[in-house]
């Protein structure tokens, strides 16, 4: 459950920054618009979310690494 949540929010980050970059070639020159903000703005929340649910994985052990070299 945990691992497709964190699919989700990657997913969104990446239609976030494309988003932003539309944004931007389309509203260029426009100095009242904010689109491009507000959309890099969603972006770092869900970056945030995304490092609070990795946080959350690893504490609670849902995550881990496992390399070949260890027993």
């Amino acid at each position: 459950m945990l691992k497709t949540l964190i699919l989700f929010v990657v997913v969104l980050l990446l239609i976030s920054l494309g988003a932003s970059l539309v944004f931007l070639l389309i509203d260029q020159g426009k100095a009242d618009s904010k689109r491009t903000v507000y959309a890099l703005g969603a972006r770092v929340t869900f970056a945030v979310i995304l490092i609070l649910l990795v946080a959350y994985g690893l504490y609670t052990g849902e995550l881990g690494n496992s390399v070949p070299w260890q027993q």
